[in-house]
């Protein structure tokens, strides 16, 4: 089990084939993919491997457990993945439970990453796309210091309501973030 970042509350690790029951039963919750595939859940053995199968293309980057310290429970996933060949630019993304909502380990979380992304594998920019009307993942993702790049009309497979108002883009820089940090170690934070 690798570690590829730890927070107050969350350890963010390499998934593993016997997360599969806890990853079927969150993809299950038509609550929880409502905004990604219309409640249609898609996650099951080929896809594990796929996940699985992306560590070893790109060394650092993939799907991550987010396990809850306190009670040693995964609530749901993140992702920090390329794009096609580029991993310059990764994707970030994430997935929670019902009952992790609105506790903040979704921000938690995507900041460690982001900060990974930076740090530690040296990216360029880390971006993140939403539904427009995903008010909550819109939140986490400027709490996670992205800033709004774009408003578009992705192509899905699903038709899912409210989809007609578009898609939102997120973005940070190297930049962006370096100046971020500068500024919170100037004022504290």
């Amino acid at each position: 089990m690798e570690v590829v970042a730890e927070t107050e509350r969350l350890i963010i690790r390499r998934i593993t084939p016997d997360d599969a029951p806890a990853f079927t039963q969150l993809d299950s919750d038509p609550e929880v993919t409502r905004y990604v595939t219309g409640g249609v859940a898609e996650f099951d053995d080929e896809r594990l491997g796929r996940w699985l199968a992306q560590y070893e293309r790109w060394p650092g980057y993939g799907f991550f457990a987010a396990v809850e310290k306190e009670s040693g429970e995964i609530i749901g996933w993140f992702h920090l993945r390329p794009e096609g060949d580029d991993d310059d630019q990764p994707e970030l993304g994430y997935r929670f439970r019902k009952t992790a909502w609105g506790k903040g380990y979704a921000t938690e979380g995507s900041r460690a990453l982001v900060d990974r992304a930076f740090a530690v594998l040296g990216v360029s920019r880390v971006h993140a796309t939403a539904l427009a009307i995903h008010g909550a993942s819109r939140r986490v993702m400027e709490k996670s210091g992205l800033r709004f790049i774009r408003l578009f009309h992705g192509d899905w497979p699903y038709q899912i309501p409210g989809d007609e108002h578009g898609d939102v883009e997120y973005a940070i820089t190297r930049e962006e973030w370096e100046e971020d940090r500068r500024r919170a170690e100037r004022d504290g934070t």
